[in-house]
């Protein structure tokens, strides 16, 4: 009951002056506002830029081939072949770390249509589970090849937009058909612009193709032990030199290379030259670079102590720089908020000792009928919280809808902020009791019969 009489007598205060109250307050709505304000600004760009690392693959996980040496000498990074596609179906569905694996075949060749021609950045070969790990699902025109034309083999691709634009100059792709090393592709798709990487290359300059149709069909390697990115195989799939093939006494003839080609036999194990996996979130990149190991370990039969023969490469750094700029970006547009709440608290100090000062009189009286000093000091705390309460929720109002304006206007990301509006109300009733509590201090020191005889 004496806090609620407290608060009475506060607001019954506070109103014999509504035109001093309000503009007290100013300070502390403007100072919320910003707040509000830059929170929910800078809580939307955080995330349209977390959305941008995770599209230039910050949580993108590179898993590669081991090394091979021979008397104290290491040919490099994938000169021997140690995953296979196996490998990856049983990293996505084991890691729970992990969102989606695909395995990745490369090739180098040159791309025909008509009479024009071109040699892409990148050739791979993979799954549709590639286009989720690299941001690629809304393709421009067409659709994606499926699991489908994985186990057959199909010959169909997906083109970036830099060779939709050397090739076709303006024509749609889509059911045309390119030769790879005299292998007829079908395109079935083209897949969205994403311009140059951080490196400067084209991310755009890429072809896409099932798996086993770039391994099979145009590296034309079966063999478990061969590199497949570094596999040649012109000649053995183009036959066209040999133009008088000698004859045989076999009851069943030799297959063709053309045969061979186009009827691929499969091998039982069959190798990648990478795989690409991606982590449900950036904070989640070591706990599935862990669950990685562990598995192929145990799949790879490697004893503890053994040198593992896979590497693994992930883009830590770069998430650590992008992020660290985002989290400095966010403080100093909190730091520049709080600049104005100083200012309004300092407001409400400086309006609560000319209330002091004016109500002397009403202090010494109270103080004369058997009001202690406490009763004092909670009367002008109660009314200073009030006015930065009031503030709060004006400035709560005017940052929201100072956020959403800016959204609708200049079509920034905001994202609303619960926990900013509950620091709001805090970061007031703080202010309240810091800026309130010296005039309230002054106020219960002053003497009875001192205030009675103040004019």
């Amino acid at each position: 009951m004496r806090l609620y009489r407290t608060l009475r007598l506060a607001l019954r205060a506070l109103t014999r002056n509504p035109l001093r109250a309000l503009l007290t307050t100013l300070g502390i709505v403007i100072g919320v506002g910003a707040v509000i304000a830059m929170m929910e600004i800078g809580a939307g760009s955080s995330t349209a830029i977390k959305k941008t690392i995770a599209s230039m693959g910050a949580n993108v996980i590179l898993i590669l081939p081991g090394t091979a040496a021979s008397g104290g000498v290491s040919f490099g990074m994938g000169s021997v072949n140690t995953l296979s596609p196996d490998d990856c179906t049983a990293i996505a569905r084991e890691c729970p770390s992990v969102r989606s694996a695909a395995p990745i075949v490369r090739a180098r060749a040159q791309l025909v249509y008509g009479s024009r021609n071109w040699v892409p950045n990148l050739m791979d070969g993979t799954t549709p589970a590639f286009l989720n790990i690299r941001d690629l699902d809304n393709l421009t025109e067409g659709e994606p090849f499926t699991e489908r034309d994985i186990l057959n083999g199909n010959r169909v691709c997906l083109l970036g937009p830099t060779i939709v634009r050397e090739l076709f100059q303006g024509e749609s792709p889509i059911g045309k058909e390119i030769r790879v090393k005299n292998v007829s592709f079908r395109v079935v798709g083209v897949l969205p612009a994403k311009g140059a990487n951080m490196m400067g290359m084209d991310q755009d300059d890429i072809l896409l193709a099932p798996w086993t149709t770039i391994k099979y069909r145009v590296t034309g390697s079966t063999l478990s032990n061969s590199n497949q990115s570094a596999a040649s195989t012109s000649s053995t799939v183009n036959s066209l030199s040999n133009l008088y093939p000698g004859t045989s006494s076999d009851l069943y003839p030799a297959t063709s290379d053309v045969q061979a080609a186009d009827n691929p036999m499969p091998v039982r194990f069959a190798t990648v030259d990478q795989i690409l996996a991606s982590a449900i979130s950036t904070e989640e990149i070591q706990n599935a670079i862990r669950q990685i190991t562990a598995l192929l370990h145990e799949r790879h039969h490697i004893r503890e102590g053994e040198p593992d023969d896979f590497n693994i490469r992930d883009m830590t750094e770069m998430t650590k720089t992008l992020t660290s700029t985002t989290t400095l970006m966010g403080n100093l547009l909190l730091c520049v908020a709080m600049i104005s709440l100083v200012v309004g608290g300092v407001g409400i100090m400086n309006i609560m000792l000319v209330s002091v000062t004016e109500r002397t009189r009403e202090i010494g009286l109270r103080m004369a009928v058997g009001a202690r000093p406490s009763d004092i000091l909670r009367q002008f705390l109660v009314e200073a919280i009030v006015l930065c309460l009031s503030g709060g929720a004006l400035g709560i109002l005017l940052g929201h809808g100072g956020s959403t304006l800016v959204a609708i206007l200049l079509h920034w990301p905001v994202q609303t902020s619960p926990a900013a509006i509950v620091a709001a109300v805090a970061v007031s009733v703080t202010l309240g009791l810091a800026f309130g509590f010296y005039p309230a201090w002054k106020a219960s020191r002053l003497d009875p019969i001192e205030a009675l005889r103040y004019e």
